[in-house]
């Protein structure tokens, strides 16, 4: 079961696909949209990567921030990013630490699930039912 809406998001320090710590706490004050998936260059992971990708700017001008997590290993997320183009910041978790705090663990992989969180921290919107094609524009919708 996934957290709900209110609650305050776990902190998590991870590294990035280029090996480079990133924590939840770099983004205060932002909106992040944490969007965990299960396996990097998979058809449909890819598909929703892409619409992210394809929306980047438009997350941007809404000084919002994507991080894209799964639990898959740095290198396997540098390649999905330059061979998609991904613009955003892929979190490696391969011992599922980020994926067991947010309850999205779906016994080895990271269940599809997006959470918006705002600037202080705290879960604004919890999606578990989530379209791969659109997901991008259905979440920049309630921004």
């Amino acid at each position: 079961m996934a957290l709900s809406v209110g609650t305050s998001a776990p902190g998590f320090t991870a590294q990035d696909s280029e090996g480079n710590p990133v924590s939840l706490s770099d983004f205060a004050g932002k909106t992040v949209v944490l969007y965990f998936y299960p396996k990097d260059d998979t058809p449909g992971c890819t598909r929703e990567a892409q619409g992210f990708r394809d929306s980047y700017t438009e997350y941007q001008n809404k000084d919002a921030v994507i991080l894209g997590v799964s639990t898959d290993d740095c290198t396997s997320h540098q390649l999905f990013k330059q061979k998609y183009e991904l613009p955003f910041t892929l979190v490696a978790d391969p011992d599922k630490s980020i994926t067991k705090a947010y309850d999205v663990d779906g016994g080895g992989y990271a269940k599809r699930v997006t959470y918006v969180i705002n600037g202080t921290g705290v879960i604004d919107q919890v999606f578990t039912t989530v379209k791969t094609d659109t997901h991008a524009q259905d979440i920049l919708a309630g921004l």
